[in-house]
């Protein structure tokens, strides 16, 4: 056990050590500063925006950037669905995997374009290699699309008063080809010499030791899986995700697919202290980000190990902690560690199966969802702190008697309407879908009985976290939940569409607004958004306006059950 809490120590420390500089690169690739890779990827760049006719310097408005993204989103989605549809004759199908039904298209299309990845299928068996890589393509794009709108908003941050915010197919672009390609391909070595297949080549025959023929699934894996976690989508080559040892074959990688998944969402921020030169800013929200996540990590962990109570009274010990869904070779505690990260930073990626999880680490990996602003996905995990900052600094202001201001820009009406609606977006959709599959399965028990393997309390905790990722783009899931169903797929799909573009929409407004206004110095009565003591009001509002609306609906589900043990 000592060693798996010292894997864990490794783990974050080399993540925040690597961020610090990758943030300072970031911030240089997105100011257009000279770096070393521009010899290397300038050429590849030109030979993008040449093939789509795009000018890269032509400056662009906040309306203008929404509408790019939401104009290649939509493209993308459309050919997404023709493949997915399409698989059974399309090439590089050596296994003969069928197509996708429509509405399971519709949820896999949406889940990869919106940095979801919820899978109602299992890689191995609904997904050739030709669907697969193509998904992998989108996990670069979507990646790329939330770390550039992410860039906009820094932009609008940094400047006095102005309309024209960067363009977006640059800041686009450059995410993709000099960030994430980069990352994923160092990775994807580390990957590879441990033993993660990279064939396109169909499954393979072997005999185990005890003399069985088995059909072992293989394919493009390492190829496909370093941009899962370095761009927060999480999408498994396989069905158990990480928890296979083709995706996650030792603890090495289990530290490098930890490390990566984490360390873009930490570098952003860096990159914001960069770009503002406001280091004590960008300190104040990792500081609030990582309190938050160290509250939901450490309980979790000490569940974990203490393993499970209903097992202590059958007089069976449990040296390991809480084994069930675990695989040996990662731990119980490593795990716990894992869970909380891939909640919190949305990616979704598992090495265990959250469903075996004791209740109250079930309702802290649905917390770090149901906040969705500690560190959170690439770009977009700070787009909703920026929502808390702008509440934060509203409140603060009345409290003190003085017009809010941000960064030199008052914070009026405007700008608070569209913050509390984004806030209260997430709980709304969260609690309405959770609200309406409770009401089918209790009043409609013959067409519906089949969703849950688990009734009670724990079912209801499956529902709820089934939305609660889907609404947090997060993809993970309480596996008793079947969720390739007409409902759940059309329901699931319509909330990753909603909670994936408003919260950027949103977000971005506020700050075109912002960015317009006139700069308003600052003097002795201007409240200090870089201190300690604005980071606790930030943190509080997350708390009261965040947190505590999930309260009721917890307390039916892991609360209950957790109680239900003793």
């Amino acid at each position: 056990m000592n060693t798996e809490m010292s894997g864990m120590i490794l783990m974050y420390a080399l993540t925040v050590v690597l961020a610090i500089p990758l943030g300072r690169y970031i911030g240089k690739v997105y100011n257009n500063d000279k770096t070393w890779l521009d010899r290397i990827f300038n050429p590849v760049d030109k030979i993008f925006y040449r093939l789509s006719g795009i000018d890269p310097l032509k400056e662009m408005n906040w309306k203008q950037h929404l509408v790019a993204l939401l104009t290649i989103n939509l493209f993308w989605f459309l050919l997404c669905m023709f493949v997915l549809m399409n698989m059974s004759w399309l090439p590089l199908n050596p296994d003969k995997n069928p197509s996708m039904t429509a509405d399971l298209a519709f949820n896999t299309a949406i889940s990869f374009i919106s940095n979801t990845n919820l899978q109602h299928y299992s890689g191995e068996t609904g997904m050739s290699y030709f669907g697969q890589l193509t998904v992998m393509l989108f996990q670069f794009i979507s990646a790329g699309c939330g770390m550039a709108i992410a860039a906009t908003v820094f932009f609008a941050m940094r400047e006095k008063t102005t309309e024209k915010l960067g363009n977006f197919y640059f800041l686009f672009v450059r995410s993709c080809t000099r960030i994430l390609f980069p990352a994923a391909l160092i990775v994807a070595f580390f990957l590879l010499f441990n033993g993660t297949p990279m064939t396109f080549a169909g499954k393979d025959t072997i005999t185990t030791l005890q003399g069985d023929t088995v059909q072992v699934s293989r394919g493009p894996a390492a190829a496909f899986v370093p941009i899962k976690h370095l761009g927060t989508n999480g999408g498994g080559f396989f069905g158990s995700n990480s928890a296979h040892p083709f995706e996650n074959p030792n603890y090495f990688t289990n530290i490098v697919e930890m490390v990566t998944q984490m360390l873009i969402p930490i570098a952003m921020i860096f990159a914001l202290g960069y770009i503002l030169k406001r280091r004590k800013l960008a300190l104040m929200i990792l500081g609030v980000m990582t309190v938050g996540f160290m509250l939901l990590l450490v309980p979790t962990v000490v569940g974990e190990i203490h393993g499970n109570p209903a097992i202590a009274k059958m007089g069976i010990g449990q040296t390991m902690g809480n084994m069930e869904g675990k695989e040996v070779r990662i731990g119980s505690a490593a795990s716990a560690y894992w869970s909380i990260a891939t909640t919190v930073i949305s990616t979704g990626s598992v090495n265990a199966m959250h469903d075996s999880f004791m209740p109250l680490g079930g309702m802290n990996q649905m917390l770090g969802m149901m906040v969705n602003c500690f560190y959170g996905g690439v770009g977009v995990g700070f787009l909703n702190f920026f929502v808390f900052i702008i509440l934060a600094v509203f409140i603060s202001g009345l409290m003190v008697g003085r017009t809010p201001e941000f960064l030199g820009k008052k914070i009026e009406a405007r700008e608070m309407k569209i913050a509390m609606i984004i806030a209260l977006l997430h709980p709304l959709l969260i609690l309405t879908g959770t609200a309406i599959s409770s009401y089918l399965y209790a009043h409609h028990p013959g067409t519906y009985t089949g969703w849950l393997s688990n009734p009670g309390y724990h079912g209801f905790s499956e529902m709820l976290y089934e939305f609660s990722s889907s609404s947090a783009n997060n993809g993970s899931e309480f596996s008793g939940l079947n969720g390739n169903t007409p409902f759940w797929n059309i329901a699931d799909g319509v909330v990753m569409l909603l909670s994936r573009y408003l919260p950027i929409i949103g977000p971005v407004a506020i700050a075109g607004s912002l960015a317009a206004k006139k700069y308003v110095p600052e003097s002795a009565g201007t409240l200090k958004t870089d201190t300690a003591t604005f980071g606790l009001m930030v943190f509080a509002v997350i708390a009261i306006v965040a947190a505590l609306s999930f309260f009721p609906a917890l307390a039916l589900g892991p609360i209950a059950e957790y109680f239900s043990l003793y």
